[in-house]
């Protein structure tokens, strides 16, 4: 997923506040379903995130091009590790139309400056209790395996 910095998401400074990186990787979460037509919990059930691990490796500033790329390190029963990073994207000049989907070798380790493992549980929020991944969730997620 992609999108622009606006001034809403900056400190006094210019630069992306903290908290926010943490609400793009979410919004990627939710964008994968919204794009296959559905939402991301289903009646009771739904994903909750039980942990972040998370390493902040640069900035984003105002007028930068965000790409969040999120892959699936394990999809069990009722568990999900993924791994989300989040890149600056190459515009010129700086306030240019959005890039088409970056290739890999936009995608360099130099512009990423957010890297963080979430891990996430799919739960019966009315007992709290885990629940299994409904299988069309799986299906969606499997495409974000390496190698699919």
């Amino acid at each position: 997923m992609q999108f622009r910095v606006y001034y809403e998401d900056t400190d006094c400074g210019g630069i992306v506040y903290h908290t926010n990186y943490i609400k793009y990787c979410e919004r990627a979460r939710s964008e994968l379903f919204f794009s296959h037509n559905t939402l991301p919990s289903l009646d009771t059930c739904g994903f909750v995130v039980s942990a972040i691990d998370a390493k902040f490796l640069g900035f984003a500033k105002l007028g930068d091009v965000l790409w969040v790329h999120t892959q699936v390190q394990k999809l069990g029963r009722v568990q999900i590790l993924l791994r989300q990073r989040i890149y600056i994207l190459p515009t010129q000049p700086p306030i240019s139309p959005l890039p088409q989907q970056p290739t890999q070798d936009i995608l360099q380790e130099k512009s990423c400056i957010f890297d963080a493992l979430v891990r996430m549980g799919y739960v019966n929020v009315a007992t709290q209790q885990p629940a299994q991944i409904p299988q069309s969730f799986v299906d969606i997620l499997a495409t974000l395996l390496p190698n699919s």
